[in-house]
């Protein structure tokens, strides 16, 4: 039962590596076990470790998914968490494939192959970013935001490559405990002086803070209106509901915004089609503000003689004319759309409540004057190279719509903004947050919170953000780091591949 114990203390260690009852140290130590156990266990038995520890790992750091399905998806419970276990299970096969390569590695080379585990991990993430469209939540670089020394390593790696960086520590430890002291001296000093280092630059990254001194200063705003959902959709609550972010972009432009923001799906009716949209734009040329308005759009489809529905971000330029519209891109399965949903009739409740939207094509650009704004709307955000095209395409500044209602007190709004923090400092850009009912803040490009609000509150968070032009290294050159430890993975697999015959 020993390996067992160890697998699933691995995954436990890494459900306390995050938000919002881990601690981000934890996150360096808590492959050790797993790792070290690889080393004397047959590859059958690794690939059940690694599921196991995938296993826990998930079930302890997206808990809060059956309660949505069950809440908003109107499942039955019992269908609820069969499609959560499903879905954890799937997920925790990158760990099992990360056990089975490790193992392979280890198998041939013998100890040492156990450094190799932070690039064989990272390919794991990799998979996980892109396959069946991606879903890179809880990535183990995002534990160390943080962190702000260590975190500075994603302007010039990513997330990724923060990862590999985490992952290394417990490769080293295995090691140790496999290896000896004497033997292990080396690869060890070799660890604490690239964690050394990284820590060092980073910090002295935080504290010659150049990007803060660049660029054009404006204030913004971001609006958080606390509309439950019960309310969003409830025809008799719509006015109260246009009134209350009315009245919050009244007070943003009295403290001075020229650019107000509003959260994911914000209006309840769709901005261009209804009546009440002209209400609004008259609001931006009365205060001479931009509004960015995340609401619904409707496009009539002449070919199939239907319409289509977006999810979409406005931006109302100071004459209240629409300047420019972005619409998401990253649909949620079984929440925006419904894969195969002909073939689903048997989970009727979930089709039937579910919108059936389009998918944007395309980075747009949102202009402010003479610079760009990007969106990202809700967990568009998490994907590391959607928000890089983005400022690529010319974003000074980066915003993020979502409604994180869904999710209640759990630790996903938590997760996920701290996931968010980490868009910033990969592309050295200021980012603005508006969320229904929180998160919403402002947070500078070193991924330091300038100003931030509290869950289920309403809220105006006002700060000053600078338009920024300046790429990072990893605005450059993305997930270069990332795709050669994936090379590397696979050269080791090959010549393993290769030796074993």
């Amino acid at each position: 039962m020993v390996p067992f114990l160890l697998a699933s203390l691995s995954g436990a260690l890494l459900v306390l590596s995050f938000p919002n009852y881990g601690h981000p140290i934890v996150a360096w130590l808590a492959l050790a076990p797993l790792i070290w156990v690889i080393g004397s266990v047959s590859r059958w038995q690794a690939a059940w470790l690694g599921l196991l520890t995938g296993t826990v790992h998930f079930l302890g750091t997206i808990y809060w998914i059956p309660t949505v399905m069950i809440e908003y998806g109107g499942l039955p419970a019992a269908f609820a968490w069969l499609v959560y276990a499903a879905f954890v299970l799937y997920l925790a096969l990158f760990p099992c494939l990360f056990a089975v390569m490790l193992s392979l590695i280890v198998g041939r080379v013998g100890a040492l192959g156990m450094l190799l585990a932070p690039a064989v991990w990272v390919t794991t993430e990799l998979g996980r970013m892109y396959l069946f469209t991606g879903f890179p939540w809880a990535l183990i670089g995002y534990s160390q935001v943080p962190f702000l020394a260590v975190a500075q390593a994603a302007s010039v790696v990513g997330v990724l490559g923060v990862s590999a960086l985490v992952v290394s520590t417990s490769a080293a430890i295995a090691y140790v405990l496999t290896a000896g002291v004497r033997r292990s001296r080396l690869p060890v000093a070799v660890t604490m002086v690239v964690v050394g280092g990284t820590i060092v630059a980073g910090a002295w990254r935080v504290q010659q803070a150049t990007l803060l001194t660049e660029g054009v200063e404006i204030r913004v705003a971001a609006l958080q209106g606390n509309v439950s959902q019960e309310d969003k959709w409830n025809p008799l609550k719509s006015e109260e509901i246009l009134a209350t972010y009315v009245r919050q972009t009244e007070v943003a432009s009295e403290l001075g915004a020229q650019l107000v923001v509003w959260p994911e799906a914000a209006t309840p009716f769709p901005l261009a089609a209804d009546p009440r949209g002209e209400h609004i734009r008259r609001l931006a040329a009365r205060l001479d503000s931009h509004l960015l308005i995340g609401t619904t759009e409707i496009e009539a489809d002449e070919i199939e003689d239907r319409s289509q529905y977006y999810n979409s971000a406005y931006m109302l330029d100071q004459t209240g004319e629409t300047a420019g519209i972005y619409r998401k891109q990253h649909l949620v399965p079984f929440g925006e759309y419904v894969p195969l949903r002909e073939a689903l009739f048997f989970v009727s409740p979930l089709v039937e409540t579910i919108a059936d939207f389009s998918a944007g094509t395309g980075p747009r650009i949102l202009p402010l004057d003479d610079y760009g704004v990007s969106t990202a709307i809700c967990y568009e955000i998490i994907y590391p190279g959607l928000v890089r095209e983005l400022v690529l395409g010319g974003a000074n500044l980066i915003t993020t719509l979502t409604n994180d209602a869904w999710y209640g007190r759990s630790a996903a709004p938590y997760q996920h903004f701290q996931q968010a923090r980490m868009r910033a400092i990969e592309q050295g850009r200021y980012l603005v947050r508006a969320a229904n009912t929180g998160i919403s803040a402002v947070v500078d490009p070193y991924g330091r919170v300038l100003a931030r609000s509290r869950l289920f509150e309403q809220a105006v968070v006002v700060e000053k953000v600078r338009l920024l032009k300046r790429l990072t290294p990893y605005g450059h050159v993305g997930d270069l780091t990332a795709y050669s430890l994936a090379f590397v993975t696979f050269l080791a697999l090959g010549v393993t591949r290769r030796n074993y015959q």
